[in-house]
């Protein structure tokens, strides 16, 4: 296409609602391609380091941010998982060697969402761009998604009305974005809790793995945040007794419990209207998918853009979410699981599947994303 068709394109006012990991991704993509995007957060400031949220980046992930220049910085803070693990009681059912994923990085790595927040915050300030926080997006409804108009407050009360060529709802579960389109929400919810606490040591401790150990009935997992702190996630009230802790406690620095919920919008735009990340899906965090689903959606949105083909990005990743929402229900299943025959079973079968090389090769593909489509912009081999 023609230069100045691809300077017009550029030209055009972007607004993106919500600055975590997806809104974040979709300014920079966006900004390493000539756009000048705007982004507002009604929040303080990115996620707290101490409430870790999402922790897992996949080499999916870490493909897609490498041409801005963030997955180096991931690689030098995060913590590389070498191995997952399944245990039942000590007996091991299970041990994955992430690192047999070919390609040119490991399958899945650990660091607290905060901090990949900051990293993106701080590869975005290079391109003279920043969030703009306790700036909150007003809108009951959107009356024209090809021109939509909404207004923003700010800390202060102040208000703004804007109509950006472009409107990117990357503002989490609760989206304002996707209400004011009027866009349900479908699906269902687990009746199973998750339980979740984080834990700092007196000295650095061994991260090179993550674990599931299964209580039958009911899980505890094990992840590394950092070189000192683990989180322990399990579907059990009182899983803080049944911790075998690897060194003394320094202190107990989030704890937090959620209802498991799967859901998605179809389709993911209307007009010029496009959600992205939390706003148009989510689902159980076992596979540690969520947060990189979100940019994934955000670096083919902003590609899409910069081509001018951003009608097909809901067709392009429908697909792709329900996927995901599906292997992630059906892994939550398995480790939620109460029926003594069912969990026997589980236990049986599980560890003899994964001895066959092509189940443990489909396992550590998804794993690593490699389950959704290659994006066509980057050129080497996965």
């Amino acid at each position: 296409m023609a230069d100045g068709a691809g300077g017009e394109r550029k030209s055009r006012s972007v607004l993106i609602a919500g600055a975590g990991p997806a809104g974040l991704t979709a300014a920079l993509e966006l900004a390493r391609r000539g756009f000048i995007p705007r982004i507002v957060d009604d929040g303080q400031g990115p996620a707290p380091l101490e409430e870790s949220r999402a922790l897992g980046i996949n080499a999916r992930t870490l493909t897609l941010l490498s041409p801005s220049g963030v997955t180096e910085r991931i690689l030098a803070a995060a913590q590389p998982i070498a191995h997952f693990r399944i245990r039942s009681g000590t007996k091991v059912l299970a041990d994955v060697d992430t690192r047999r994923m070919p390609g040119r990085f490991g399958a899945i790595h650990g660091l607290a969402q905060g901090v990949t927040e900051r990293l993106l915050i701080e590869a975005l300030a290079a391109h003279g761009i920043a969030p703009e926080w306790q700036t909150a997006i007003l809108v009951e409804t959107i009356a024209d998604v090809n021109r939509p108009e909404v207004m923003l407050r700010r800390a202060d009360g102040a208000t703004e009305t804007v109509r950006p060529d472009i409107l990117i709802g990357a503002d989490g579960a609760h989206s304002a974005v996707r209400k004011a389109l009027g866009a349900g929400f479908p699906g269902e919810a687990l009746e199973a809790y998750f339980y979740l606490a984080d834990f700092r040591y007196a000295r650095p401790v061994d991260t090179h793995f993550a674990e599931i150990t299964l209580c039958d009935p009911g899980m505890v997992g094990r992840l590394p945040v950092s070189s000192d702190v683990l989180r322990y996630i399990s579907t059990l009230e009182d899983f803080e007794s049944r911790i075998v802790h690897p060194d003394a406690v320094v202190e107990k620095t989030w704890v937090s419990q959620f209802r498991i919920n799967f859901r998605h919008v179809e389709p993911m735009a209307r007009g010029n209207v496009f959600l992205a990340g939390d706003a148009a899906h989510i689902h159980s965090p076992a596979g540690a998918r969520g947060m990189n689903l979100g940019i994934e959606d955000a670096c083919w949105l902003a590609w899409l853009i910069a081509e001018g083909r951003e009608e097909e990005y809901s067709a392009l990743r429908i697909p792709a979410v329900k996927r995901v929402l599906k292997q992630t229900y059906g892994l939550t299943r398995l480790i939620t699981m109460k029926n003594p025959l069912a969990i026997a079973a589980r236990n049986l079968f599980a560890p003899l599947l994964l001895r066959f090389g092509p189940v443990r090769h489909e396992l550590l593909h998804n794993i690593a994303g490699y389950d959704t489509p290659k994006p066509p912009w980057i050129d080497w081999a996965e």
